[in-house]
Order: C-alpha cells, then structure tokens, then sequence
C-alpha cells in the first residue's frame, strides 16, 4: 500500500507484516483519524514533517518517538480488539476497559485532554474508513480538522491518497 497527498508519496510502502493477509496494510486510517477527531497524531506529524521543532521540549516528548511508539501501540492493540469484533462493523461501544487503557497509556501526552468518548470516536470512524479501504483497496481519505472527521471516497486509481484540510498544524 501506497499513501500520497497529491503526487507526492508520504511515508513508507506498507505491507500488513503478517503471515496472513489481514488488512494492516491500511492502519494509516488509525493515525488519520487520531489526528481528525482528536488533534493527536505524532506519527502523522513525524510522516508529514510537521513535528514541533521549535519547541525542544514539545518535539521530544509530544513528537518523538515514544509518543508514535504509542500511537503504533495503541494502533495494533485496537486492531486486535476489532478483528475479535468483525472490525468493529455494527458495533455500537468499544470496551470500557480498552479505552481506559488507552487513556492510561496516553496519560502523560497532550492527548490526555480528550475522553474516553472521543477516543472511541476515533477508532470507530478510522474503522469505517478502514473497512472501506480493505474492501476497495484505493481511494481517497479525506481528513477535515475543522470539522474533526474523516472520511472516504473511492477513487479508481489503484493507490491510497489523502486530502487534509486545512494544512495539518496540530
């Protein structure tokens, strides 16, 4: 899998780094939608070089890498929590206790301002988008800040693309 903004590829080729085929390949949809619905995403900061560099402090611990060692933590526990509930497709809550572990996990990072609702927010649309790409397999992701969403379009081009608006800042 393949991500661009425009013509521009961001980030590496991704390969679900299983013995089976199970659709990892398109968890970019997970960091997507952190940054959409909760202003939090240092591995997209880090993918799209928008890291705090100004700010020693904030670009060490805000931005650098336990804070995306967590993000991709987080990432890969939802999606082994998703894939014991079809991927989440129906599914009205997530478990009380596996957002309460992910607040705990976040517990000294920016993000610890947002709820356990926004959290589950965020993981059940980057799961909408997630079905979507795993299905179609291309496609556009469009992530509004403003508006805190994310969504899907399906575009035939055999390749991923992203649409942020506005120009992600956070």
């Amino acid at each position: 899998m393949r991500t661009f903004i425009g013509k521009q590829q961001i980030g590496n080729d991704l390969t679900d780094n299983s013995y089976f085929s199970d659709g990892y390949r398109f968890h970019d949809a997970f960091h997507l939608s952190y940054a959409a619905v909760l202003g939090w995403s240092p591995v997209m900061r880090s993918i799209l070089k928008r890291k705090r560099k100004s700010n020693p402090l904030i670009d060490e611990v805000e931005d650098g890498g336990r804070a995306r060692v967590i993000e991709e933590g987080i990432s890969a526990l939802v999606f082994t929590y998703a894939k014991d509930h079809g991927f989440l497709e129906g599914v009205s809550a997530i478990d009380y206790q596996l957002l309460k572990t992910i607040k705990n996990m976040t517990s000294h990072l920016e993000v610890s301002q947002c709820s356990l609702g926004d959290w589950e927010k965020a993981i059940m649309m980057g799961y909408e988008v997630w079905r979507l790409l795993e299905k179609y397999r291309e496609g556009t992701v469009v992530v509004d800040l403003d508006a805190r969403s994310i969504t899907y379009q399906i575009e035939k081009s055999n390749e991923i693309s992203m649409q942020i608006q506005p120009a992600y800042a956070g």
